[in-house]
């Protein structure tokens, strides 16, 4: 159910994002970058894990190498979740996490004590940012959302 959230039926209002009104720009760059490096971490260990939005996952994939030859590798994806892609009417790439991947949340204690932010902080900023992506997916906005 935490995905329900963000099937936005009305606009946002910035009174909505309390957190993110309070955080420069900087500190919100920290909260993602220490999730992003949280992220990184978990599927280092083959997990895959989810953020409400979808999940990030490594995937199996095919590489075209020399004279038409193919070599399997394994790749990193944000996989977007089926409700979210129909609910918004979006078109993605079919990608399905493996079977065998044990799907985590975010460790939000332990990315706040590598942030040193209060996990309640770095939890809202999370799910506010993703407030104003769903947001932006509703509104058919252009959105850069780059991860290291």
């Amino acid at each position: 159910a935490k995905m329900q959230k963000y099937l936005l039926y009305n606009t946002m209002e910035p009174e909505e994002l309390p957190v993110l009104k309070e955080l420069s720009t900087i500190e919100i760059c920290k909260v993602w970058s220490g999730m992003s490096r949280h992220i990184y971490r978990q599927l280092l260990k083959k997990k895959a894990v989810e953020i409400g939005l979808g999940s990030f996952a490594v995937v199996p994939a095919h590489a075209s190498v020399a004279e038409g030859k193919v070599l399997p590798v394994e790749r990193p994806m944000f996989i977007l979740s089926k409700t979210l892609k129909m609910f918004y009417n979006l078109e993605s790439d079919e990608a399905k996490i493996p079977d065998e991947t044990p799907v985590v949340q975010p460790d939000f204690e332990e990315i706040a004590a590598n942030t040193h932010f209060r996990h309640e902080i770095v939890e809202q900023c999370v799910q506010e940012t993703l407030l104003c992506f769903a947001n932006a997916l509703r509104e058919n906005k252009e959105v850069e959302f780059t991860f290291r």
